[in-house]
């Protein structure tokens, strides 16, 4: 199965940080209601505002403007293994380097970010122990994904696509998965509590609402470089849009938008930090019996 963990895939997808300015774009302007996602995610971290932060995965820097203007002694390093995705992060510390084997000494940071990227590590247990490993321990790990069952009405729409163009006679084709399935809300918090001590989940329900059809394949353009490998022989990519901006177009001419259900959500990490700080030094309180 394909997993979103392919190396030509994830350099297509972010040689540049075009695909994900699209995806987070359409997300902004697309979403009801409307919610600022990373500050989403931070109201739900309680962080102090003097903590060594680590943003791996951190691209373009989403969280970097949020996180200043929140807390602006808070000491910010970028790591992304494309330089290239970090060209707008000239002000702070950046550093190239790969998730799965992060260059810090053990006990470095307070809190790390791993958003959206944690299902492209091709060990993401590996990449646990690394993030465990260079936390303090009372340290954070926020990790924000998609859950599995997300934007099933793209998802219908591109599978009824590839049913169409394959060959008489196929076997039933499905789309293929989205990347975040290895680490998605669902099995996210079970890979993530074999390594600490305890997570929590936060969900995020909501729907994209595309007014007009470009907007619709503008999104679905950014799945490319990770859906067109695993597209059945003889499906070709710009084949499948053209049908499914058919059919899109016909939903919007009868209900005037596509509405589409979405759910993403944040998990976090910790061995003795944040919100179980409190029941971990009432254990320790607790004389045992």
């Amino acid at each position: 199965m394909f997993t979103g963990q392919d190396p030509d895939a994830i350099q297509r997808q972010y040689a540049d940080d075009n695909y994900l300015r699209v995806m987070q774009d359409t997300h902004d302007q697309y979403s009801s209601p409307a919610i600022d996602f990373p500050n989403w995610v931070l109201d739900r971290c309680g962080l102090r505002g003097d903590e060594h932060l680590l943003d791996v995965g951190a691209g373009a820097g989403r969280y970097y403007q949020p996180l200043l203007a929140r807390y602006p002694s808070l000491h910010y390093t970028a790591l992304d293994i494309s330089p290239g995705m970090m060209t707008g992060l000239s002000a702070v510390q950046r550093i190239a380097a790969d998730a799965a084997a992060l260059p810090f000494a053990s006990g470095t940071f307070d809190v790390i970010l791993a958003n959206h990227m944690l299902y492209h590590l091709p060990n993401i247990a590996s990449g646990l122990r690394e993030t465990q490993r260079i936390l303090k321990p009372d340290g954070l790990l926020v990790a924000s994904t998609n859950s599995a069952g997300t934007m099933p009405q793209l998802v219908e729409l591109m599978r009824r696509g590839i049913l169409l163009l394959s060959k008489p006679g196929t076997p039933l084709t499905q789309m293929p998965p989205p990347p975040h399935i290895t680490f998605s809300l669902e099995n996210g918090a079970q890979q993530m509590a074999r390594h600490f001590y305890a997570v929590v989940r936060h969900d995020l329900p909501g729907t994209l609402v595309f007014p007009d059809t470009d907007s619709t394949l503008r999104y679905l353009e950014t799945w490319r470089p990770m859906r067109e490998p695993q597209l059945p022989a003889g499906v070709k990519w710009d084949d499948l849009l053209l049908v499914v901006r058919d059919q899109v177009n016909r939903i919007i001419k009868l209900f005037g938008q596509l509405a589409v259900e979405k759910v993403s959500g944040v998990l976090i990490a910790t061995q003795s930090g944040g919100f179980i700080r409190g029941y971990r030094q009432q254990m320790q309180m607790t004389p045992s019996k």
